[in-house]
């Protein structure tokens, strides 16, 4: 007798979920045992993440406003990039995309920000971060339309091209460079949060909610309804699924690649543009990782919309809660919560791959005559 790997016909919902749960479950239950060689109490230390200290603090609106800014970012690119992996396209350059959106950004506020209201300032910024990401992303998809080549491999090295071209603005004083701070001796990145931020709203008390979370949630339900219900989103789907079907039934699959790639990008701009006018200030670690980080939340959320800002949510608790937990206690460096969604991660996609395929025993001669 033999084992070998057979799909399953069907897996009911709620058996997805308990395996789904019970993987996250196990997750944590792995950063506990981590936790108590550290001589650290486990549940004080999850209490402090998952709350994110914000149990009895009178700045906990804070917390939260800063907790957002976080979640924002992540979860449009995250839903950016699970466009092009639909379709089967790794866009792996999620961090370059989101530099020269930012670039971009940066550029229509200091050029035309101080001449312009700061309403149009900010629709220019994210149009500009939209159209110089979607350009820089469709490089990829152009040279894998014309010659096949691997855009896992191209998509990441056009992440470094885009890091060196931000070092470089933000390490070099010249006459050129309004990007950095005339009167600075050494090379500063200008703050302008003064010509260009994104409105807020007071919601009450002192908690005020940033426009960019309200659009954020509302391209996220554009992005659910282009991918379920419009003719190119079905296109997405097929072209995915398999290339030659997709052509035997006569789409345009050259285009089909190009416009979503574009697309893809150019939210992942849009991200960015989120991004700045929030910090008020361009850097070199204005990504934050959200590039790679949106590609782990897309996986284990399925690529589906929904449960994309579902996980965004909670990797940022675990992002953002860690820092705060690490602050009482110092033995735990706030890289911990690499390490959980790490292992989320892999515990997910092992949940997943369950629910898909099963182990069959079968003889050795029906394997082979098989």
């Amino acid at each position: 007798m033999g084992f070998h790997i057979v799909k399953r016909e069907n897996c009911p919902w709620w058996q997805r979920l308990i395996l789904y749960v019970a993987a996250v479950l196990i997750a944590l239950g792995l950063g506990a045992v981590v936790l108590l060689f550290m001589g650290v109490d486990p549940i004080e230390y999850y209490y402090q993440m998952f709350t994110m200290g914000t149990v009895g603090n009178r700045i906990a609106y804070k917390t939260f406003m800063n907790y957002l800014k976080e979640f924002v970012p992540l979860a449009l690119t995250a839903t950016a990039l699970s466009l092009a992996f639909k379709m089967r396209f790794w866009n792996i350059g999620g961090e370059g995309q989101f530099i020269m959106g930012s670039i971009a950004a940066a550029f229509v506020v200091f050029r035309f920000g101080p001449v312009l209201p700061m309403w149009l300032t900010l629709v220019l910024m994210c149009l500009a971060a939209m159209l110089v990401a979607g350009l820089y992303g469709s490089i990829a998809g152009v040279l894998k339309v014309k010659f096949g080549t691997n855009e896992t491999l191209l998509t990441l090295m056009l992440n470094y091209v885009a890091l060196y071209v931000l070092n470089f603005i933000g390490e070099t004083k010249a006459d050129w460079n309004f990007f950095l701070q005339e009167q600075s001796a050494r090379p500063v990145f200008k703050n302008f949060s003064s010509i260009a931020a994104f409105p807020q709203f007071a919601l009450g008390g002192k908690f005020q909610l940033n426009l960019c979370v309200i659009l954020t949630f509302a391209v996220g339900a554009l992005v659910f309804i282009y991918l379920k219900y419009t003719k190119q989103g079905y296109e997405v789907s097929v072209v995915g699924d398999s290339l030659g079907s997709a052509r035997y039934a006569g789409m345009k699959t050259g285009w089909v690649i190009l416009r979503t790639v574009f697309l893809s990008a150019a939210l992942i701009g849009l991200a960015a543009a989120f991004k700045v006018g929030t910090a008020g200030v361009l850097s070199t670690s204005i990504t934050d990782d959200v590039g790679w980080t949106g590609i782990t939340v897309a996986w284990l959320a399925q690529l589906y919309t929904p449960m994309i800002f579902l996980v965004s949510a909670l990797i940022c608790v675990l992002q953002h809660g860690s820092m705060v937990a690490a602050a009482t206690f110092s033995q735990v460096d706030s890289s911990f919560a690499n390490m959980l969604q790490g292992a989320i991660l892999f515990l997910v996609l092992a949940a997943d791959f369950y629910t898909r395929f099963r182990l069959a025993r079968v003889k050795k001669g029906e394997k082979k005559n098989g």
